[in-house]
């Protein structure tokens, strides 16, 4: 891998978007990165404030930035933005929260380094972590289940953010998603195109409802419906 692309969609981040963008620059990969911050038309101050940070830093032949701001189209149409301008030979999201932590992107890489497997998740449920919400656990667990059933894979963590995966595969795609059933339809066309899925163990910080957190019950029925229609739709 000579560089990884690592998309950051944003949505009313204010309060959380320098944090995490100190995290992802102060990665120190031995591959080049490309970082990509998506401002989904935040209502908020997060794109004068991801302005102000980027004009005080500086591209190095190891670390390039793009900001990409778009109206806002939901979670799906900022990656999907992403992924059109990524560069790098693989790439990953990084949510603009604190819920994940960017070294453990090291450790997904270092999957991908010994050559058994195109594309890895990261799973907060091999990480054995806590919930905010067991109502939270409890959908994750059972879409990742019906995943499972429908493609033939096991997977314990289909809503994962960490998905580390081949650029020219990820553009393959052709992403319908604008939400959240972006995550669903990702895992479901790989897994359609015969790549298998290696999971990893990470570790995960929920944040509550007070704190940001977006996704809610209808999105959870949104993607057993995307599950179902790409397992019987051809792509």
């Amino acid at each position: 891998m000579k560089k990884l692309s690592i998309i950051i969609p944003v949505y009313n981040e204010e309060k959380t978007i320098i944090q995490i963008l100190d995290k992802v620059w102060d990665v120190d990969l031995s591959t080049g990165k490309e970082i990509i911050i998506v401002n989904d038309g935040s209502k908020d101050n997060s794109e004068g404030i991801i302005k102000k940070y980027l004009a005080k830093k500086k591209e190095t032949k190891k670390i390039t930035f793009k900001f990409i701001s778009k109206e806002n189209g939901g979670k799906g149409s900022a990656i999907k933005a992403g992924i059109d301008r990524a560069r790098g030979d693989f790439l990953i999201m990084q949510d603009a929260d604190s819920e994940y932590n960017p070294q453990e992107i090291k450790n997904l890489i270092e999957e991908i380094r010994k050559g058994k497997n195109k594309v890895i998740y990261g799973s907060r449920i091999l990480g054995d972590n806590p919930y905010q919400y067991f109502t939270y656990y409890l959908g994750n667990r059972f879409l990742s289940f019906l995943t499972s059933v429908l493609y033939g894979q096991k997977i314990t963590d289909m809503e994962t953010c960490y998905k580390l995966i081949p650029t020219n595969i990820a553009k393959s795609l052709y992403l319908r998603a604008k939400g959240f059933d972006m995550e669903p339809e990702i895992t479901a066309k790989i897994l359609k195109k015969g790549y298998k899925i290696k999971e990893i163990p990470i570790s995960y910080n929920p944040r509550s409802k007070e704190e940001g957190k977006k996704i809610n019950w209808k999105d959870g029925l949104k993607a057993v419906y995307v599950l179902l229609y790409w397992r019987f739709k051809g792509i």
